[in-house]
């Protein structure tokens, strides 16, 4: 089973819209949506209205563009993402001055996915994969059985020996507490040389998710073109919801 997942519904009016006009052409199977952003409230609607799968992009980066005052709800973000932010290896490191930050700011989007969809959502992931980050993981913040995203899947040659191990051990505790596919990739990596042929042999036995960014240019001419519909033909698609 193949899932080819949109990242970033919501965030802005383009990104939605691009990833809408795919699922529309059956070119994706659903999206994660990132809540108080510009376009998030319009987006859950569009979703309604289509039978979109959703899911929550959580969202520990980048600050708020929706409408209105965050206030508290601002600030702790502002923190967490200054503190991911600080070098490459920041995620590695578990931060116990943020422990409580992490739990408020993961449960309010939560909250609002909640209130904006009207259920909980299919799955979580999140914005820069920050959704693994040390805080997250050690703290075990989001809560036992929910369906995940996991870790990229690399081949030897890839990513070096460190790098592939990490990712492994990170997928192994994930397994041990949510349901998760069992491969994930970037389309953006697929498009180089052979690899989608490679995802795709792998998506007959197995279950597979591939995550999008239909709004670069490169990602949506591959998915709305006739190579890609090749590609996966006779490939079952699913969603978070099938697993």
């Amino acid at each position: 089973m193949i899932i080819v997942n949109a990242d970033d519904w919501g965030r802005s009016r383009v990104e939605t819209d691009a990833a809408l006009t795919c699922y529309k052409a059956a070119r994706i199977t659903s999206v994660s949506a990132m809540v108080f952003m510009a376009d998030s409230a319009r987006a859950s609607e569009l979703a309604r209205e289509a039978g979109i799968d959703v899911g929550l992009h959580i969202n520990l980066t980048q600050r708020f563009s929706g409408e209105g005052r965050f206030g508290p709800l601002a600030d702790r973000l502002d923190r967490i993402a200054r503190f991911l932010g600080a070098h490459r290896y920041a995620s590695l490191i578990y931060n116990p001055a943020l422990r409580e930050q992490f739990r408020y700011v993961y449960q309010a989007q939560f909250d609002e996915f909640v209130r904006l969809y009207g259920k909980v959502p299919s799955h979580l992931n999140g914005h820069h994969h920050q959704h693994l980050c040390a805080n997250m993981l050690f703290d075990r913040v989001i809560p036992a059985g929910a369906k995940v995203r996991r870790s990229f899947h690399f081949w030897p040659g890839e990513k070096g020996l460190m790098n592939r191990s990490y990712r492994r051990l990170v997928n192994r505790w994930l397994a041990r507490r949510y349901s998760l596919t069992d491969f994930f990739f970037a389309l953006a990596h697929c498009l180089a040389g052979d690899r989608m042929a490679r995802v795709v042999e792998l998506a007959r036995t197995t279950r597979v998710e591939v995550m999008t960014h239909p709004v670069d240019p490169l990602e949506r001419d591959y998915l709305m073109s006739d190579r890609y519909v090749s590609a996966i033909d006779g490939l079952e698609r699913g969603t978070y919801s099938s697993l």
